[in-house]
């Protein structure tokens, strides 16, 4: 007998149907004898629209300000996963299981106080586990906690994959197994490349750059909180029929295991090629090359939450004057500059310039750490395409290369193809 976690995504649940489905494959799980949670998204699409209704209503009610409490954002668009919950906890019962909902408060599932974006600090464990020794499976409505002020607070887009993989760490369950609509973690977006590859297993670190760099199967925060804690988490797909061949084999389930690299026996060089679309690059020009004026240009940007990424800095001969380049997300652009504009003074730049539409392409794999001419291999396949690379940064599992929009797709195709990852 284990302890699994098993988590269900908005498209998963989308309709009574999918959750009757959600219903079977939980079922499956209980009838081995395992002692199972299951957290839950809202249905697809529910999210959108309780956001919706949210920025709309001060509008309707003729307010002079767009703006709106974040805590009762929260006590809305939460109440998406509480529908979810209560609906699978009823099809559970149907089918003769023993379940009941959950909400965050109730477990509780302790944040800090970022409304909307607030990050999980403490779960206490303890009655989930007395209640699934009992033999009931606990359908907990993710996305959702309690913060310090007692109020719901939400843990932001995707924060159901946190919520799952941090409760399966509180509880410490064998195993976390994350539902979707696809059945695993493939080499790179099989819509381009239809070669594409569902891997196996992947590493934690590569799982984390994959998500970090545009690969949308998993939350960023959820892997992290899978690394931290060891929590090995399985990808797969609610899609595939609950009672087929294979689906219940605990050991071997069908489908993504992210773990530890030292589970991986035979690691590739490169696992995967992941991109990031609306890109935007900032330049700033004949900058005074002092000390402190990358504080002055980054600090004001990380206090208006703009997220920036590849950063390249020039150097005049003379050492006098220096050239500073970095990417931020296209939706971020004006909001950058204007926070640049209001600085310069401090910065002390010549002249800023921006370009957006364009893209990132990422190379990713812990393989690379003890192989040479991983970056060379891609520069040569790049440029024998006529693909012109504007900015390139390295670490040690990852090259990422900004390219422009158009050559997104055939630059990924021709990454995926030069380091062999097309072979079956």
């Amino acid at each position: 007998m284990a302890r699994i976690v098993m988590k269900f995504g908005g498209t998963s649940v989308a309709n009574l149907e999918r959750i009757h489905n959600v219903a079977r494959h939980v079922k499956r799980e209980v009838d081995a004898g395992h002692e199972v949670a299951v957290v839950v998204s809202a249905m697809s699409g529910k999210t959108n629209e309780l956001v919706g209704w949210v920025q709309e209503m001060p509008k309707v009610a003729g307010a002079k300000s767009p703006f709106y409490d974040a805590r009762e954002y929260d006590a809305v668009v939460a109440s998406g996963e509480q529908v979810t919950s209560g609906l699978l906890a009823i099809a559970l019962q149907s089918l003769g299981v023993n379940a009941r909902s959950w909400q965050g408060w109730q477990i509780a599932i302790k944040t800090d106080n970022a409304h909307g974006a607030a990050r999980i600090q403490e779960i206490d464990g303890s009655d989930i586990v007395r209640r699934m020794g009992e033999g009931q499976v606990a359908v907990v409505a993710g996305f959702q906690g309690i913060g310090p002020d007692k109020r719901l607070a939400t843990l932001g887009r995707g924060g159901s994959d946190t919520s799952a993989v941090a409760i399966a760490a509180a509880v410490k369950a064998d195993r976390c197994d994350i539902y979707t609509d696809v059945d695993g973690v493939y080499t790179t977006d099989p819509r381009i490349v239809p070669k594409a590859r569902r891997l196996k297993k992947i590493a934690f670190e590569e799982m984390l750059e994959m998500a970090s760099l545009g690969a949308k199967v998993l939350q960023v925060r959820s892997v992290e909180l899978a690394m931290v804690h060891k929590v090995r988490t399985f990808v797969r797909s609610s899609f595939e029929d609950p009672d087929a061949p294979g689906m219940g084999d605990f050991l071997n389930p069908p489908g993504t295991l992210i773990c530890d690299e030292e589970e991986i026996v035979e690691q590739e060089v490169v696992t995967g090629i992941a991109y990031a679309k609306d890109e935007a690059q900032i330049s700033l020009r004949r900058l005074s090359d002092r000390p402190g004026v990358s504080a002055a240009i980054f600090g004001p940007l990380a206090e208006s939450h703009i997220n920036v990424d590849m950063i390249v800095q020039n150097i005049s001969e003379d050492g006098s004057k220096t050239d500073m380049t970095f990417t931020v997300p296209s939706g971020d652009t004006e909001k950058a500059l204007d926070v640049l504009s209001r600085s310069k003074d401090a910065i002390g730049y010549d002249v800023v310039q921006s370009e957006t539409g364009l893209v990132k392409v990422s190379v990713i794999g812990i393989g690379m750490r003890s192989h040479a001419g991983v970056a060379a291999t891609a520069f040569k396949a790049l440029a024998e395409k006529g693909i012109n690379i504007k900015a390139i940064t390295t670490s040690e599992i990852k090259i990422s290369i900004l390219i422009d929009g158009p050559y997104a797709e055939l630059a990924v195709r021709t990454l995926h193809s030069c380091y062999g990852l097309d072979k079956t």
